[in-house]
């Protein structure tokens, strides 16, 4: 977004977000949802939360419109709205806010307590109280976060506590927001007083090679490195793909052992950390030597997993280890412009691990695939079909591309008929779609962020991938086919969980079908079979029970995040009607159409195989297909091998014998089946 735009323009803007969401979506929210949705957006943008999950509820003194719970169960967000429907920006009570930060926190109260009770066990108001009545011996910490359409006089909250839990509050207006979004990038800097935070400043060396560039070399105690990130946590690693999204789960076991063990090693053993900044303020002693005071925008490009594991075992209780004996060693690279740290940022995280595959070391929105996208949306038009008009779908590269876009349209009636002619997607929609399609969906249950993130590593594992115009086309059939599955399920009326349905519908019908959907026919038509919807409705009915009913009864928020619940469904037994099964498309004559006439190197679908994967896939079409069908019947009658395991057995006997290849993740596992069942004592032919 502009620096140039006022405040009144921005918010001009961000209320015509809010009517964009209100078009697009179909959840059946209130106005307030909307606002709560696109001001969520924003922060996840800003590094500020992550993932959070729309949930409107209030009654009884209680308040929510989002939540966000840590994969540890140890923070939870509670976001509680307070908006006012008005073109003209204005000011917001302070009683509003008060009013409204006090419903969020008898909330916690009551679901901490017996709250679930209240909600029918499908809902995801259920799935948010059930978590925090079963987990709250686990949290440490919450947040109540007022959201606002208006702007709001500084309020200096205290922090409390509740019953052992840390409870702190802030709100975001639009003052905020448009501060932060503003001021070049979309999210607040970190800005790290080592003096005035924590007592002390880091003694370092110094150099500096240029105007753009400078470096410092330090060695940071550990438990000053676990106390920094308790404070900033992942917003620490948002230019680091690979760690950040290690940072999760155990710590890795070599880290706990030296840390436990030979914690005065650690230096010794470990690489450290590679940290960037946008500047520095350095102090000096009387005799002249160097200490940092101060970072701005501080970002551990190398090193998440350190020190992740580093915070991890400091809040272990049962390991009981001494980080005032630990100490790492930290290469901080200042880099002064936002168009170096782009160019720079990803190569100090790329080269920092020569074993580090992934060399896209960032999210931006700045990567060739993105303005790819973006060029190929601008250019290209969708097929006109009876009486209906053509679309330019919009890719939205960078947040508030299309408001912008918009405001270029000077009347009402002008903006609705540029929306009618330019859908929106966005790249978290993208990659949702995506994954969706390539059989993911315990990834997009993940959240939009993750999910994109999940998504971006998977790109970068391409290598120099190049979209053209037959992926674009298919990758709105996908959009299209995802938009109206939404509509579908919607209609059915299942209560909670609709994005989990929709991913694994989608999903499921991609897998039984062996990715044959016509998508070609799909960007055609730019809408659905009745065959296929027919088949979409059905699919989600099994989908919607198997989701609701998590073995054990686990959370069914987390049961949808593991692929375990992805290779439970696939082992549901459905046959896809005749009329579909008449439209799906010869594979053999749908890949020889995906790679780009002007280069081999540029693929129009993900699915495009390396030539590794290419080997795997020919070592499993050289064994026949009646061995396949042989391996299928003895797993079976040995109960052998999980049925997930048993189906892509039959399925690649089924491709080998009609003359196609199996999917390399179809090779995969099958090989692992076949080498497996030999072991246990299957024939070969």
């Amino acid at each position: 977004m502009s620096k140039d735009i006022s405040i009144n323009e921005f918010y001009s803007s961000f209320c015509e977000e809010i009517a964009l969401a209100q078009d697009v979506e179909t959840y059946g929210w209130e106005p307030q949802d909307f606002f709560t949705a696109v001001m969520l957006g924003y922060l996840e943008d800003a590094g500020e939360i992550e993932d959070p999950i729309i949930c409107p509820f209030r009654g009884y003194g209680l308040q929510l419109n989002a939540y966000h719970i840590s994969e540890s169960y140890d923070e939870v967000d509670i976001f509680v709205s307070v908006y006012k429907e008005s073109p003209v920006l204005s000011s917001v009570s302070r009683t509003d806010i008060d009013a409204a930060v006090k419903r969020g926190i008898q909330l916690y109260r009551r679901a901490t307590s017996d709250l679930y009770t209240a909600f029918e066990k499908d809902s995801d108001t259920y799935e948010f109280a059930i978590t925090l009545h079963n987990e709250k011996a686990k949290i440490k910490k919450a947040r109540v976060i007022a959201l606002t359409n208006g702007t709001v006089k500084t309020i200096p909250f205290e922090r409390i506590d509740l019953a052992g839990v840390e409870v702190s509050f802030s709100v975001w207006d639009v003052d905020r927001l448009y501060r932060c979004t503003t001021s070049g990038k979309m999210r607040e800097t970190i800005e790290i007083d080592f003096l005035s935070s924590y007592g002390v400043t880091i003694p370092c060396i110094e150099n500096a090679t240029s105007d753009v560039y400078s470096v410092y070399l330090a060695i940071l105690n550990g438990e000053f490195l676990a106390k920094i990130y308790e404070e900033h946590g992942p917003r620490l690693l948002e230019r680091n793909v690979r760690s950040f999204l290690q940072v999760k789960g155990a710590v890795n076991k070599g880290i706990r052992d030296t840390l436990r063990d030979e914690p005065e090693m650690f230096l010794a053993y470990n690489n450290g950390i590679s940290v960037t900044a946008e500047s520095v303020e350095v102090v000096r002693d009387e005799n002249g030597r160097p200490s940092i005071k101060k970072i701005r925008d501080m970002q551990i490009v190398n090193g998440g997993q350190t020190t992740a594991s580093i915070y991890n075992a400091w809040k272990d209780k049962k390991l009981d280890v001494d980080l005032s004996r630990v100490f790492v060693q930290m290469k901080l690279s200042v880099i002064s412009t936002s168009s170096a740290m782009d160019e720079i940022v990803p190569k100090i995280s790329a080269f920092a691990n020569t074993q580090n595959k992934i060399q896209m070391a960032d999210f931006s929105a700045n990567d060739p695939f993105h303005r790819r996208i973006e060029e190929l949306s601008r250019i290209t038009w969708t097929p006109v079909q009876g009486g209906q008009k053509p679309q330019n779908w919009f890719y939205e590269r960078a947040r508030g591309q299309y408001a912008d876009m918009l405001s270029k349209e000077t009347t009402t009636l002008r903006r609705k008929a540029y929306k009618e002619t330019h859908p929106l997607f966005t790249k978290t929609d993208l990659a949702k779609y995506e994954n969706t399609w390539d059989q993911m969906p315990y990834f997009v249950s993940e959240g939009a962020q993750k999910n994109f993130k999940k998504f971006t590593i998977r790109l970068a594992e391409r290598g120099n991938f190049v979209p053209d115009a037959k992926y674009y086309e298919r990758l709105i059939a996908k959009a299209i086919l995802f938009r109206r599955t939404e509509k579908l399920v919607q209609q059915q009326q299942y209560g909670g969980y609709r994005a989990n349905i929709v991913t694994y519908t989608i999903a499921y019908l991609s897998y039984v079908t062996g990715q044959r959907i016509d998508l070609d026919s799909i960007w055609r038509n730019q809408s659905l079979t009745p065959a296929l919807e027919e088949n979409i409705v059905e699919v989600s009915k099994f989908v919607q029970h198997m989701i609701v009913t998590p073995p054990g009864g686990a959370n069914v928020g987390e049961w949808c995040k593991k692929q375990q619940c992805w290779n439970a469904i696939k082992e549901y037994s459905y046959q896809i009607t005749d009329s579909l099964r008449a439209e799906l498309v010869d594979m053999s004559a749908s890949q020889s159409a995906v790679i780009s006439s002007s280069s081999k190197a540029s693929a129009s679908s993900l699915n495009i195989t390396t030539e590794e994967e290419r080997t795997l896939i020919d070592k499993t079409s050289a064994i026949a297909a009646a061995e396949w069908y042989a391996l299928s019947k003895w797993a079976k009658e040995t109960d052998n091998f999980q049925g997930w395991q048993r189906s892509i057995v039959f399925s690649v006997a089924q491709l080998i014998a009609r003359n196609h290849k199996p999917s390399y993740k179809q090779a995969v596992q099958a090989l692992k089946v076949y080498e497996e069942a030999v072991q246990k004592g299957f024939n070969k032919l």
